[in-house]
């Protein structure tokens, strides 16, 4: 099995553009860690005789929970699952969170990677979307976990907020480069619906930034990155020296993962499912014996969708032999068919037997994906 990956729904503010399930009551802090625990115990069969490769703490804000907290996760981790020798173990964590107190507490764990949540470099752009940190408590955080041993750190930037210019956006990717790290996720902003964001957009408050600037800023962003020796191994994620993130690949390549925590993911390679979002109803199923979750029976159509889906968004591409061999020669048609202009039009390519989007693919691949879907 590819992964584990455990949801801490808890912040102490919530983000305006933030639609993850989570909340700043800590009331069921405690009950809560006990039931991931307990939850781990009840699913240990899930992963069959596959060891477990990588761990990720996702949230909400994991780096809220005390190094108590995580030491007993990641102790029904290995007491229920086989775990590899050398696995991915990776905690988010917010800079504000990050004193040198919480980092040398972290280094007695397992903890081998860190996903800071900065977005921004910009204080007026950090206080637009409810942070808590500054600009400059962001870079001090990098530091300190650089000086206390850590050298695999991501940072998350964000890009496309409104009255950002390209200048605000280079001048965030510079600072990100200052500090040597190892991995970059930068997204764009989406207006999700019921979150405060969304809500100024609908009253006309803000306005999103035009199409145009949005891809000048994906443009000006790869370039950056891969004259620094990055390498955009997915559509958002850029990595140095192959520090890629295992976890989240293990997403793009179709791997089995267990979701542990409410609302968390699973996928044992044929079939999606889900916890249930909220707290008291999920503690309350595993503290019974009788998960509360959702199911999605995946048929060969909809498997085909998500293979190509997740291929295409990464490096690895997606491999010919291998569609043919899962899905049979009639959906590798139709794929083929339905790539070809874009193939004679230099925005994919088949090298190696293996489709790939080109650097001019990249940027309409949300298109391109969408005319290689099935629909029944």
């Amino acid at each position: 099995m590819a992964g584990i990956y455990i949801h801490i729904p808890f912040c102490k503010t919530r983000c305006i553009y933030c639609d993850f399930y989570t909340q700043t009551d800590k009331s069921f802090h405690t009950h809560y860690i006990e039931t991931i625990c307990e939850e781990a115990n009840l699913r240990k069969d899930f992963s069959g005789q596959e060891p477990v490769e990588t761990i990720y703490f996702g949230g909400g804000t994991p780096s809220q929970l005390s190094v108590n907290d995580l030491s007993s996760i990641l102790d029904a981790i290995y007491t229920n699952f086989e775990v590899t020798d050398s696995p991915e173990i990776t905690l988010e964590a917010n800079p504000d969170d990050l004193n040198r107190t919480y980092i040398q507490s972290l280094t007695s764990l397992p903890i081998n990677r860190l996903s800071i949540g900065i977005q921004s470099f910009n204080d007026e752009e950090l206080q637009f979307l409810s942070r808590r940190h500054s600009a400059q408590k962001a870079k001090d955080a990098v530091l300190l976990c650089q000086n206390l041993g850590y050298n695999n750190i991501s940072v998350d930037l964000m890009y496309g907020l409104p009255g950002q210019t390209l200048k605000i956006w280079e001048d965030n990717i510079d600072q990100a480069l200052n500090l040597d790290i190892q991995h970059i996720s930068a997204y764009h902003l989406i207006y999700e619906e019921d979150t405060e964001l969304y809500r100024l957009l609908q009253s006309g408050k803000i306005n999103p930034v035009n199409e145009d600037l949005s891809v000048e800023m994906f443009s000006l962003m790869i370039d950056k990155l891969a004259v620094s020796g990055f390498e955009q191994y997915e559509i958002s994620n850029f990595a140095k020296d192959g520090l890629y993130s295992k976890h989240n690949s293990s997403y793009w390549l179709g791997k089995k993962y267990l979701g542990l925590g409410a609302s968390a993911h699973s996928y044992d390679g044929e079939n999606r499912m889900w916890n249930i979002s909220s707290i008291t109803k999920y503690t309350d199923g595993i503290t019974e014996g009788e998960p509360v979750f959702d199911i999605e029976y995946l048929n060969q159509n909809t498997r085909y969708n998500d293979f190509i889906l997740t291929g295409l968004r990464t490096k690895w591409g997606v491999n010919l032999n291998n569609l043919e061999k899962l899905f049979g020669t009639e959906l590798k048609d139709y794929c083929l068919d339905n790539m070809k202009k874009y193939i004679d039009q230099e925005q994919a390519m088949i090298i190696d037997n293996t489709l790939k989007l080109t650097r001019k693919g990249v940027f309409i691949s949300d298109s391109i994906m969408s005319d290689l879907m099935w629909v029944d």
